[in-house]
């Protein structure tokens, strides 16, 4: 009977050990909002097709934290179909050859062929903006 005592904080460190690791692999293994729009990006690029598109306007908002963001508006016609779209390029700064407020006119839009309306107009690699 002195042994049961024992057993049982045994049990109980192990199981509490394997709910650790089992979280902390869980959290690892999240892929944070910049990541996934990342990974999309990475995909339309390398699986897309090119089209013709324009800007129609590109919104510039400041969180209050003062954090400045650009999304970018723009619509593109194909198979006889009109999509607009935005796409968030507040991360893509660095390759953006002006300032975001001041793009506007025709573009290349990148989208996936078996998903249309997935696109993008700049990513890390390339860029459908027009100089």
């Amino acid at each position: 009977m002195s042994g049961a005592p024992f057993t049982w904080l045994a049990v109980t460190v192990v199981a509490a050990a394997l709910l650790f690791v089992i979280l902390l692999l869980w959290s690892r293994g999240r892929i944070t909002p910049e990541e996934r729009e990342r990974r999309r990006r990475r995909l339309v690029n390398q699986a897309g097709r090119i089209t013709d598109g324009f800007v129609v306007d590109v919104h510039t908002a400041e969180s209050p934290s003062g954090a400045v963001s650009h999304l970018l508006h723009y619509s593109y016609d194909l198979h006889g179909m009109n999509y607009s779209a935005s796409q968030d390029i507040t991360a893509l700064g660095a390759h953006l050859s002006r300032d975001p407020r001041r793009i506007a006119g025709p573009v290349s839009v990148k989208y996936l062929p078996g998903n249309p309306s997935n696109s993008i107009v700049i990513c890390e690699d390339w860029s459908g903006l027009r100089d």
